[in-house]
């Protein structure tokens, strides 16, 4: 028996003789000294993702980037990161005891994702009764459906640094607001 056992199989360890040449059946053996395999090629840590070396609009190409940092390292009020057809990604930084100002977007809806800071958010279907109020701080997300006015209040003692992205754009391509005032005059036109 023990030389039918070494003819079956490479390891002892194994006592069904399915297992014989188990070389075949070892997936780090596959994926690993199969020659011109893609996954010999393939790091085994991950590889970091930066933020753009420079805030602008990178839209409509293709993109990809660390929106964390990214959007930590955004002081304007408002810039615009990718805008695309169909929706527009934008870094927000907020000012302490500032708001991004009460607003409502008709046929747009949009999500919020806070990265630093904390606040209120306010919402309602009429612009005196913003009947819908929540907390919110880092790695919270606020959706604001087509239609609802909404309000975003920095009650923290740090800039409020959040990203938004709108379905379709709201924003002209390549947009900038470096103020609330800004972007106010802006809407305004």
């Amino acid at each position: 028996m023990e030389g039918m056992n070494a003819m079956y199989y490479n390891y002892p360890q194994y006592p069904c003789p399915y297992y014989g040449n188990s070389m075949i059946y070892d997936p780090y053996y596959m994926y690993t000294y199969y020659p011109y395999s893609y996954w010999s090629t393939m790091p085994n840590h991950p590889v970091p993702c930066e933020p753009p070396k420079k805030l602008k609009d990178y839209g409509p190409n293709p993109f990809v980037t660390n929106i964390d940092k990214a959007t930590e390292q955004n002081d304007y009020f408002r810039i615009a990161l990718w805008t695309g057809k169909y929706f527009q990604l934008t870094l927000m930084s907020i000012p302490v005891c500032d708001d991004i100002g009460l607003e409502m977007h008709p046929d747009v809806d949009q999500f919020l994702r806070i990265e630093q800071g904390q606040g209120t958010v306010m919402m309602g279907d009429c612009k005196n009764q913003l009947d819908f109020k929540a907390q919110v701080s880092e790695d919270c997300i606020i959706i604001v459906p087509a239609g609802k006015w909404h309000n975003l209040i920095n009650t923290g003692c740090i800039p409020l640094k959040l990203y938004s992205i709108y379905a379709p754009p709201e924003h002209p391509h390549g947009t900038i607001h470096r103020t609330k005032k800004e972007a106010e005059e802006g809407h305004s036109h």
